[in-house]
């Protein structure tokens, strides 16, 4: 240990308090808490750390700072406070990607509720912050079905109503307000609401329903039974909503629960919150933990964190680890039997949910990137103007000259787009013919395309050489649409390159990742062209042999094919089932037809 730093941990008291490490650009690397800081802080310098990552920031310590107070927990609160004002590069870090929405109750006069990402000190009551807007909008709803409010932004001081400034809006004549704004609704009935709406937020709903009960008595005794029915009315909107919630044992009244998971040196840690039997909150996050502490101690920085930012006053706090740490008037408990420790299972099974997800997110990025980087590889190694997000490739099937098909493969983003594949049939050219059938059916295919008004894709890649991709190019040029859309031939042989009206080829290297998506597509082509030929050919040769049977027509041959469903099944049946199927006449003809033939 450097000598300037000897003698301030010579001089550290024996007391509670928070250490503060500082490196050689005086920036703050490491906050800690202890019970007795002399001793603390001492134990990095007097033994080799096992971490590899503690030994690190031993050595570029350069200054040590303390701040003493009266407790423990003060240190906790502190050492929280402080890590999240400078986030010292190895603390464990709370991770929040977003920020989330929270329900205000604004500090005036009839106070508004509504939804907000920013949180000002100005007296107003926030709750949350919510992790799923859709709970937060359900809430709202809720809300704004037990409870007619305000939704406008009038300054309703009592000099404003009493000077009759306002007029009622649209929302009074719909029921939706009470029309404080013109005295029609006093600010006490108003903030008797507002009591209520915090309860609701807080979990309390027993408590809003019992008040909402004596309310409905209180009409029916005046005899105000439409009064009445509207409380009875919201009554029933609660208990739908508590039956919405997900219910726990009725004994558990006011518990926070926390779980924490490790995989491959992530953190994830999940709070649920517990009032009235029924869990109103669940808030996962990720944490990081640089110096590998304990999962204890990373569990107690959450729990801190968190219970401070959703204002939780819960005196019983259900964990997956056991704290040795204390908070005053929080009994912390790691329940191995019972309903509590269900609760902490739910907990634990939250936070593998969301690690889960987390790891698809980043995988689904890191998928985005590569494909990504490859498309920006491909229009740099093929002198492309744009990106090629969407390609095509066509391929001539022909074997032994019958059949002649096409096939179109489409890849987006580098990936095949198999529901978008297409085949064709040449129609236009007799006998085998490459040339001519490609330049059919790419004139085909892009002049629906226009037709249509599809988006046309930024690169098309022709199976075969220079004969072949001139063909293509005519049929473009036809178009008018060749000077949109860029245009490459790959010959098989050598995995050459060829572009129009150039007649030396692109060699690309062999492990070349624009190579290998080329290689992919034109595979790709040949594969669906060849499978749409043998289908043709094979359903062609059954039609065939069928044909030969005189007397016997097109609709009779695809009854015959519609019940037995292959010529080699017609073959084994005996007359009288084939008397079913197309009558005793052209069953004997078939039937004979058949015996004759073995």
């Amino acid at each position: 240990m450097k000598t300037e730093l000897k003698d301030i941990v010579a001089q550290l008291p024996n007391k509670p308090g928070v250490y503060q490490y500082f490196d050689q650009q005086g920036v703050i690397i490491y906050v800690g808490k202890a019970k007795n800081l002399k001793k603390r802080v001492q134990s990095y310098f007097n033994r080799d750390a096992e971490n590899g990552k503690t030994r690190l920031l031993v050595k570029r310590i350069v200054d040590i700072k303390y701040i003493v107070v009266e407790t423990e927990y003060d240190a906790l609160l502190l050492e929280n406070n402080l890590i999240k004002k400078y986030q010292p590069k190895y603390n464990i870090q709370l991770k929040d990607d977003k920020t989330y929405p929270w329900i205000c109750i604004k500090k005036e006069p009839f106070p508004r509720v509504f939804s907000t990402r920013r949180v000002v000190k100005d007296g107003s009551t926030y709750f949350g912050p919510y992790a799923s807007g859709r709970m937060l909008h359900t809430l709202l709803e809720f809300i704004k079905d037990l409870f007619p409010l305000r939704n406008c932004n009038l300054s309703l001081t009592a000099k404003n109503i009493e000077s009759e400034k306002f007029k009622v809006c649209l929302e009074y004549h719909l029921g939706n307000c009470l029309g404080p704004c013109v005295g029609k609704q006093s600010e006490e009935s108003y903030q008797s609401q507002i009591d209520q709406i915090s309860k609701i937020l807080k979990g309390h709903l027993s408590t809003v329903q019992q008040y909402l009960k004596e309310k409905m008595n209180e009409a029916a005794t005046d005899l105000n039974f439409e009064m009445a029915q509207r409380y009875k009315e919201r009554i029933e909107v609660i208990k739908n909503y508590q039956s919405k919630s997900t219910v726990v044992s009725v004994t558990i009244k006011n518990v926070d629960v926390f779980g924490i998971i490790q995989q491959d040196q992530k953190y994830v840690v999940n709070y649920l919150k517990v009032v009235d039997g029924a869990i109103i909150r669940s808030h996962s996050m990720v944490v990081k933990n640089p110096l590998e502490e304990p999962l204890s101690a990373v569990l107690l920085a959450a729990i801190v964190d968190l219970k401070e930012r959703f204002d939780s006053d819960a005196k019983e706090v259900l964990t997956s680890v056991e704290l040795e740490d204390e908070i005053p008037g929080v009994q912390f408990k790691t329940p191995q039997r019972g309903d509590r420790k269900k609760l902490v299972e739910l907990s634990l099974r939250n936070a593998k949910y969301f690690l889960l997800d987390q790891k698809r997110d980043e995988a689904n990025l890191k998928q985005r990137i590569e494909e990504r980087d490859v498309l920006n590889r491909m229009q740099k190694d093929l002198r492309l103007k744009e990106r090629p997000v969407r390609i095509e490739c066509f391929d001539n099937s022909n074997i032994q000259g019958t059949n002649p098909v096409a096939a179109c493969v489409v890849f987006k983003n580098g990936k095949p787009a198999n529901k978008e594949y297409r085949h064709f049939k040449i129609k236009t050219v007799d006998g085998p013919n490459d040339f001519a059938s490609m330049e059919e059916v790419v004139y085909r295919r892009y002049k629906r395309m226009l037709e249509e008004g599809t988006d046309l894709p930024q690169l098309i890649v022709i199976d075969g050489g220079k004969g072949q991709l001139s063909s293509a190019v005519e049929a473009l040029r036809k178009l008018d649409i060749y000077s949109k859309i860029a245009i490459v031939g790959i010959a098989k042989r050598l995995e050459e390159i060829y572009y129009p009206g150039d007649s030396a080829p692109l060699y690309l290297d062999k492990s070349s990742p624009s190579l290998k998506v080329i290689q992919h597509i034109r595979n790709e082509a040949h594969r669906f062209g060849i499978t749409f030929h043998r289908q043709l050919r094979s359903k062609n040769a059954i039609v065939s042999e069928l044909d030969q049977i005189k007397g016997i027509g097109p609709s009779t041959v695809k009854s015959l094919l519609t019940t037995f469903k292959s010529v080699a099944n017609i073959k084994q049946q005996k007359l009288t089932a084939l008397e079913e199927a197309i009558g005793k006449a052209k069953a004997k003809t078939v039937y004979e037809y058949f015996q004759n033939a073995q």
